[in-house]
């Protein structure tokens, strides 16, 4: 995508909010806070995003002004200003079946075998046998036992049934760290996946203590092939190159945003093909079955995670919506544009090609301990 980005992509309420992310600049990511539409370099201060997320005074760190934020630019090469995912060393970590309507998807998955011919007649088959059941339980509680022992019964129970309503989440690995892609560059598919789509969430960022210090936009692409004819096939289906995007920019929590309109947030997905498609989609956050709180609480049960981490916390979004065949639901097509929005986050807007065909991930661990040495030393030869 060769974009800029505007207003548009930004929070409603841009003047109330303090942004922070990482843009390419002499050579290397640089931590930056967003105010008011200023873009400034905290680089003297934090050295990465990570650090940014600990420091004490995250929300009124101060550098020098860097740009406006709409001269920004999407990635297309090393270019000067470019727009990278908001985080770094935290690890990536995904909350999965946090919605009822996407549990249902995964049972249809699972029976499926990753087949979407047979997709649709496995819905409606489901559908008249649960209803709303599933919906109307808190996972781990009695009622929700019950509910398992009937569905047990009717010998329709399933492993993603269990993380939706059993005691334990699904927590997950999504990527390593430094790997994920921010907003405008192109996002991966398998080139052996036929049946697929984005999942718009919001991503929780965590600090190396384990509380929540702001939140972002995420689209953790799903391949409802791979994952359907085996839930072992999970690493495979979820993590490629140019799979998991984040951004634009991390909104830190303070006086005007916080964990509660988190949980009231409001998410949309548009999507818009090269063959004139248009799918729009909406995702409440209001609907999750488990409070965002508790899946971070369970992520850190007997682990650490020193340099913070990101969480996706799952999504409403269904893709049943027929694009081609009838009763073969939704899947991606080279060239599609996907942009997720929350009012208070902004806008994640990515293109859809291959995990092959997308730029490869070079930059790692031992390239940003290069370039944070390198500054260090031009900065003190200054």
């Amino acid at each position: 995508m060769d974009a800029s980005l505007t207003l548009e992509h930004l929070p409603d309420d841009l003047d109330l909010a303090v942004l922070a992310g990482r843009v390419w600049q002499d050579g290397g990511p640089l931590p930056v806070i967003v105010r008011g539409g200023d873009v400034f370099d905290v680089s003297r201060t934090v050295a990465t995003i990570s650090d940014l997320i600990d420091h004490p005074d995250r929300t009124v760190l101060e550098g020098p002004r860097l740009c406006t934020v709409t001269d920004l630019v999407a990635p297309g090469g090393a270019r000067a200003g470019s727009v990278l995912s908001p985080i770094d060393l935290q690890c990536i970590k995904a909350a999965g079946v946090t919605f009822a309507v996407s549990a249902i998807e995964r049972v249809i998955e699972e029976r499926a075998q990753g087949d979407a011919d047979r997709a649709a007649a496995i819905r409606a088959e489901l559908e008249g046998r649960v209803g709303s059941s599933v919906r109307q339980v808190q996972p781990g509680s009695d009622a929700a036992n019950r509910l398992k022992g009937a569905l047990i019964d009717a010998g329709i129970w399933s492993q993603y049934l269990e993380v939706a309503i059993g005691p334990d989440a699904e927590v997950f690995t999504k990527a390593p760290i430094l790997s994920s892609i921010g907003w405008g560059a192109d996002i991966g598919v398998r080139s052996d996946s036929s049946w697929n789509n984005p999942e718009p969430e919001v991503v929780l960022i965590i600090d190396s203590a384990g509380y929540p210090r702001g939140a972002t936009l995420g689209n953790d692409v799903n391949l409802r092939d791979f994952e359907g004819r085996s839930a072992l096939l999970l690493g495979k289906a979820k993590d490629n190159n140019a799979s998991c995007a984040l951004g634009p920019f991390i909104r830190l929590f303070d006086a005007h945003f916080g964990m509660d309109d988190v949980r009231a947030a409001q998410v949309t997905l548009r999507i818009e093909g090269v063959d004139g498609y248009r799918l729009d989609g909406h995702s409440s956050m209001r609907e999750i079955s488990r409070d965002p709180e508790e899946l971070v609480r369970q992520t850190l049960s007997e682990h650490q995670y020193p340099d913070g981490f990101a969480l996706f916390l799952g999504t409403l979004f269904a893709p049943i919506q027929d694009r081609d065949t009838p009763g073969y639901g939704f899947t991606h097509k080279l060239g599609d544009v996907v942009t997720i929005r929350s009012a208070q986050l902004g806008a994640l807007i990515n293109r859809v090609t291959t995990s092959a065909q997308a730029a490869p991930w070079t930059f790692g661990v031992r390239a940003l301990m290069h370039t944070l040495a390198a500054r260090q030393m031009a900065s003190a030869e200054g």
